[in-house]
């Protein structure tokens, strides 16, 4: 699963890199929705390692589940 976070940040690096050069292109709506996509998995990168109310984190969860 720590593999699937990390593609995750690289290509929410990659978009917001393709964000800026279509913006200075003056291709403003690809590159508004490339940095919304790119905000989105931000933010589920910053929710799966942290834990909830019961104490576990989503990816601990998600890594138990496979393993049973």
């Amino acid at each position: 699963m720590d593999t699937v976070l990390s593609v995750v940040a690289l290509a929410a690096f990659a978009l917001v890199a393709g964000a800026i050069y279509l913006w200075r292109r003056g291709v403003r709506k690809q590159a508004g929705l490339m940095l919304v996509l790119a905000v989105v998995m931000i933010v589920n990168l910053l929710i799966w390692p942290r834990p909830g109310a019961g104490g576990t984190a989503p990816i601990d969860r998600a890594a138990a589940g496979r393993e049973g």
